[in-house]
């Protein structure tokens, strides 16, 4: 078996590091890929730079399965290109990728199909934006529909944190065209969960649950970022809250797909809030989660890729998951500056000294040397027996990783009351 994976961060590492541990597997091919994945055993880094360049090369290189990182790949349509040529792809086709696409179209889809969601009103023009924030309660949460790398949410307090948050996206393009139209949608108080989960179309199977921290400071304030830690399970996901999410989200969420006939083999990920009244679903993405894939995969106990080759021959509803009986924890090192601008080039140091699990997510193997190549650098992922245990270790081993500029937040995990 042959495998491309699509992308170049800290989840692509992951997701090449777990295939890895099957034997059958012969090569694995990552692109662009990283400085962690062009050093793990039986992977090689190649620049395929377009869709027409990936089906070739899979095509020329006897590819028996393909799998996307890349949510701007997939909206584009690349699952499609890749099934013209007879080729096998995991991941969802440009029809069903409007659900991560288009925050609009993904919230019409929760309400037409009775998944539980925040209330929500849809704009297109400035104008009627603005107007409807004299109407609305706060805080109030902003989002720009379209793809916006994770950032592209503002919860604003008041009005006038609202209508800066509204001409940043309509007018000043901040978010590029994924601001042209916008969600504003009711705040809900609570926690957020994460739950990836793949389908064939006639079963969804939902992983471990996960709890992500997206913003820049700690606790939980500054800008949003594409995340900047996570650990697994989520303490906030009891059983009745999963019954909640099986009996209102997902199961009508499969219900939706049927409906829309949008039947693919792939990864969707539910973006989850948690409240006094239940469980919300705040979006959907249609690939793996980064970081959750990086504390997700090493606690499970299958073989990652015999589980997508029964997803692909349609037999999804009989896989049984098996889950380590430990918690995972995931801190990720950025770059100084970002989510907004940073700097690249310096070298890592330490990272032969961590025992622990190491994901690469913005580095480059130059000369010998790992320098960091974008805003979020490095991953590092430690299992324990209870998740205070997993931060501590984790945390222990991130103070022997020191590159310039490095900040990671420091309460990843700390657990508050809901």
């Amino acid at each position: 078996m042959r495998i491309l994976i699509i992308g170049s961060g800290g989840r692509e590492h992951a997701i090449a590091w777990k295939f890895a541990q099957n034997s059958k597997v012969e090569k694995i091919y990552v692109s662009p890929g990283n400085a962690g994945t062009e050093l793990l055993d039986r992977c090689e880094n190649i620049e395929l730079s377009n869709i027409e360049e990936m089906v070739n090369f899979a095509k020329k290189n006897k590819v028996g399965l393909t799998m996307v990182g890349s949510e701007e790949l997939l909206v584009e349509g690349i699952v499609d290109k890749f099934e013209e040529k007879g080729l096998i792809v995991f991941g969802p086709d440009k029809k069903s990728a409007i659900l991560e696409g288009s925050k609009a179209y993904s919230k019409d889809f929760m309400k037409k199909y009775g998944v539980k969601t925040a209330a929500y009103e849809i704009f297109n023009d400035y104008d009627g934006a603005i107007k409807y924030l004299d109407k609305i309660e706060y805080p109030t949460v902003i989002k720009a529909s379209g793809l916006a790398a994770g950032k592209g949410v503002i919860i604003a307090q008041n009005k006038v944190e609202a209508v800066e948050a509204v001409k940043d996206m309509m007018l000043d393009h901040k978010f590029s065209e994924a601001g042209s139209e916008i969600v504003i949608e009711e705040f809900l108080e609570g926690v957020e969960a994460s739950i990836l989960s793949i389908t064939d179309g006639n079963t969804i199977v939902p992983f471990i649950s996960a709890k992500d921290h997206k913003k820049i400071g700690e606790g939980e304030i500054g800008l949003n970022t594409g995340g900047m830690g996570v650990i697994a399970p989520n303490p906030y996901v009891t059983p009745d809250i999963m019954k909640g999410f099986i009996n209102d989200i997902m199961t009508p969420t499969l219900e939706g797909l049927k409906a829309e006939n949008m039947k693919f083999n792939g990864v969707i990920f539910f973006g989850l809030m948690i409240t006094k009244k239940g469980i919300y679903s705040l979006e959907y993405n249609m690939r793996l989660g980064d970081p959750e894939t990086q504390a997700v995969l090493p606690l499970m106990e299958n073989d990652f890729l015999e589980i997508l080759e029964m997803c692909i021959d349609g037999n999804l509803d009989k896989v049984e998951m098996n889950w380590k009986d430990a918690s995972a924890c995931c801190v990720v090192g950025v770059s100084g500056g970002y989510p907004e601008n940073y700097k690249k080039g310096y070298e890592i140091r330490g990272l032969l000294d961590v025992e622990d699990l190491v994901f690469i997510a913005g580095a480059k193997l130059e000369k010998g040397k790992i320098l960091t190549n974008g805003g979020r650098v490095i991953n590092i992922v430690s299992l324990g027996e209870t998740l205070e245990v997993a931060c501590k270790n984790t945390y222990s081993s991130m103070e022997k990783i020191n590159f310039e500029g490095l900040y990671c937040r420091k309460d990843i995990g700390k657990i508050d009351n809901l």
